[in-house]
């Protein structure tokens, strides 16, 4: 496992930017989140059409189209969006990045990593979207740079 990729950085800043201050109307403009966000538009599109492949979100063209999400943020946990984004693997990838660390060849910090990845995948598991942004909006968490 590793630390998140830019994708993975920016796919989550974005989504949570679309959770945390939705548009008046169902859609967001994938314009303004880059914007706001001060983010690549076509970057942040193309994480968007990952997330749309993998149904977190939805698209629609047109003039007031946009992204939002495909279902409620309280059905959508970050480990959702973290897995879209690099991968259903990303759990079971070695700290220091070898090939095949696993217990019959372990690195030197398997056995510790092996039990951190444990509680970092259950908070993940445990967290949805929905309180990431409460959390954001009530606590004035910040999404840019």
């Amino acid at each position: 496992m590793k630390a998140l990729s830019q994708v993975g950085k920016y796919g989550l800043r974005a989504i949570l930017y679309l959770v945390a201050y939705p548009s008046e109307n169902s859609y967001m403009s994938i314009r303004q989140i880059s914007d706001e966000l001060n983010l690549s538009f076509h970057f942040v599109t193309k994480i968007f059409r990952e997330l749309t492949a993998k149904g977190i979100l939805i698209s629609y063209r047109g003039p007031s189209g946009g992204v939002a999400l495909a279902r409620p943020a309280d059905q959508i946990m970050l480990i959702d969006v973290v897995k879209a984004l690099e991968g259903e693997d990303y759990f079971d990838k070695c700290l220091i990045g070898l090939p095949h660390c696993g217990t019959a060849k372990p690195c030197p910090v398997h056995e510790f990593w092996k039990e951190t990845k444990v509680k970092i995948q259950q908070n993940f598991t445990e967290t949805s979207l929905a309180s990431l942004s409460e959390k954001i909006r009530s606590q004035e968490f910040r999404l840019d740079e």
